[in-house]
């Protein structure tokens, strides 16, 4: 099992595609374009906050299942990113100290419902994909959807600034598998053909350090 990690706009969904063609391992994408509740989530963060955050909980959990049924498999997030992302909420005030603390403990105790191996709940290998912030604002505008764009609502600047930071500190603590960073910047995958047969190289020479 192989997830994918980074902020927003890093490529996760466009590495998961490449990898699951070259691997040819079935591929798990996270919800995003039929997520009803997203877009309230930007509108109203206070009041969406926690629902949005059950809702991502009970997707990656069916991702982690189903995927488990397979040998191989491409998730394009890890759900050991959750809690970081719910912590910043509740530390910008846009959801309660007490939420963020429920939430960490029904995901521990979901965790404990999955099969006991612990192959089965962590990843074989986790690649994290780090771009620059500027890359990250450049990505979101470019892709479009409204109620992520910065122009309208000033407010998601820091919030995007904030969420680049942490995850440096996230993947630098990361210890449930053996991980591997990509420079999102250095090698755009998304854009050029190149850069993806690059980046396919060290994924395959890390599966084969790994003995995967």
């Amino acid at each position: 099992m192989i997830v994918l990690s980074g902020t927003i706009g890093a490529g996760k969904t466009s590495l998961t595609h490449l990898l699951a063609q070259h691997l040819n391992k079935p591929a798990f994408y996270e919800s995003v374009e039929d997520n009803e509740i997203l877009p309230l989530f930007y509108k109203n963060p206070k009041k969406y906050g926690f629902l949005l955050q059950i809702y991502f909980l009970n997707k990656r959990l069916d991702s982690i299942k189903a995927a488990s049924k397979d040998d191989e498999s491409v998730l394009d997030r890890s759900i050991f990113e959750d809690s970081l992302l719910f912590k910043l909420n509740a530390d910008l005030g846009r959801a309660t100290q007490t939420e963020s603390d429920i939430y960490n403990s029904l995901l521990q105790n979901m965790m404990q419902e999955l099969p006991d191996t612990k192959e089965k709940k962590n990843p074989d290998l986790l690649i994290h994909i780090n771009i620059s912030f500027d890359t990250m604002l450049t990505r979101i505008k470019k892709r479009g959807r409204s109620y992520e764009q910065i122009d309208k609502d000033p407010e998601l600047y820091d919030y995007y600034k904030t969420l680049d930071a942490r995850y440096v500190n996230w993947y630098q603590n990361y210890d449930k598998s053996p991980k591997m960073q990509i420079n999102g910047d250095e090698f755009d995958f998304v854009e050029d053909t190149g850069a993806q047969k690059k980046v396919l190289s060290m994924v395959d020479q890390k599966i084969a350090e790994l003995n995967l």
